[in-house]
């Protein structure tokens, strides 16, 4: 397994985590994950740690706590293998301070998932979402305070838009706060908004990505097929809008390119897919999940090969979109793009892997 730097910090995770949020799986969107229990959940963690997976991520709000819970009971004698990683922020009740991240919340969502891990630290812990009602120096300062107090070893943040992860970031500075080194974010060949402004964010100011459902929301398991239904056992029968929505003909187009890849790799279309985001930059981690033992080895085939430039640029070219504005101007236009070449695309004279083909600029004086 490769280790990577974690952003620009010290920590150095496993180029692929393990999810939990199939453990303990209460309530409609997580019981659709999975609900394995301690005992199950035990020899996951043993199938992972012996092919280098050591870092384990889930988040108070997976199953209001439960899955906390059974991954502390699975590592219960080997917590100095592992590395723990989880959030808070989302709400947990119905209260006025059982949701956010104000000092108060965050002090006591620490204590919780310590207790629930069944563990004096946490390797990582992350905001899972942004506290607009919370001035970001109250976060930042009872992070410290967490940090400290060594409760908590490094911070990090979830679906965190450009503007608010990088007023945290200068305020972090400002005051000489632990800055956040790490991004959970939702990134995958059928959801490549990442790559737009985050992306570029994560490279000058050194915060590394973890992805979370790096198949798409379970589209990309090698189940779907074009004009066909959703196979009976999906879980996007229940799940699909609970998560990033997918146009249909970017979806089958994207996974006809994945398949005739994975036909000529003898690779599966998962494993394809989770190969093409561990070449993508920023990203430290990626993080799979598995309700059993079948498909977390199926997902650890996704490392120790790699995809060929030529593949990758097949899949470049069926995943990529137009981007929204201001950002395609960057992409369409050589003035723009002069300026500011692409992370993705260093060279702007030569075509983008996110738009294949050059195109003429909108407004010839530019």
């Amino acid at each position: 397994m490769e280790y990577r730097q974690l952003g620009a910090s010290g920590l150095k995770v496993p180029a692929l985590s393990f999810g939990a949020g199939t453990f303990g799986g209460q309530g409609p969107l997580f019981g659709a994950w999975g609900n394995t229990d301690a005992q199950e959940a035990r020899r996951l963690v043993g199938i992972c740690l012996e092919a280098g997976i050591s870092m384990f991520d889930t988040a108070d709000v997976y199953s209001a706590g439960a899955s906390e819970d059974v991954l502390g009971q699975a590592i219960k004698g080997r917590r100095d293998e592992v590395l723990l990683s989880t959030k808070t922020s989302l709400p947990m009740g119905d209260g006025p301070a059982d949701a956010g991240s104000s000092r108060s919340r965050l002090i006591r969502a620490t204590e919780d998932a310590l207790r629930r891990l069944g563990t004096d630290h946490i390797d990582l812990f992350q905001l899972h979402a942004f506290d607009a009602g919370t001035p970001v120096d109250e976060v930042l300062s009872a992070l410290d305070q967490l940090v400290r107090s060594g409760k908590i070893r490094y911070v990090g943040v979830s679906n965190f838009s450009g503007w608010q992860l990088m007023k945290s970031l200068a305020a972090a500075d400002r005051h000489g706060y632990p800055r956040y080194v790490a991004h959970q974010v939702y990134y995958s060949l059928v959801g490549r908004d990442y790559e737009w402004e985050l992306l570029p964010l994560g490279l000058d100011q050194g915060v590394g990505a973890l992805v979370w459902s790096p198949l798409g929301w379970g589209r990309l398991t090698g189940k779907l097929r074009r004009g066909r239904p959703l196979p009976d056992g999906s879980r996007l029968h229940r799940t699909a809008d609970f998560g990033p929505p997918v146009d249909d003909d970017h979806l089958f187009r994207v996974i006809d390119a994945i398949e005739g890849i994975a036909e000529e790799t003898g690779r599966t279309v998962p494993q394809v897919a989770i190969n093409w985001l561990l070449r993508r930059p920023t990203v430290s981690s990626v993080i799979i999940g598995a309700r059993d033992e079948a498909q977390l080895l199926q997902n650890i085939g996704a490392v120790g090969w790699e995809l060929a430039p030529e593949q990758v640029a097949r899949l470049d070219a069926a995943s990529a979109k137009v981007a929204p504005y201001p950002y395609f101007p960057y992409e369409r236009q050589e003035g723009f793009a002069r300026l500011n070449p692409s992370p993705l695309n260093p060279s702007p004279l030569r075509p983008s892997p996110l738009r294949p083909s050059p195109l003429k600029p909108l407004n010839p004086s530019l």
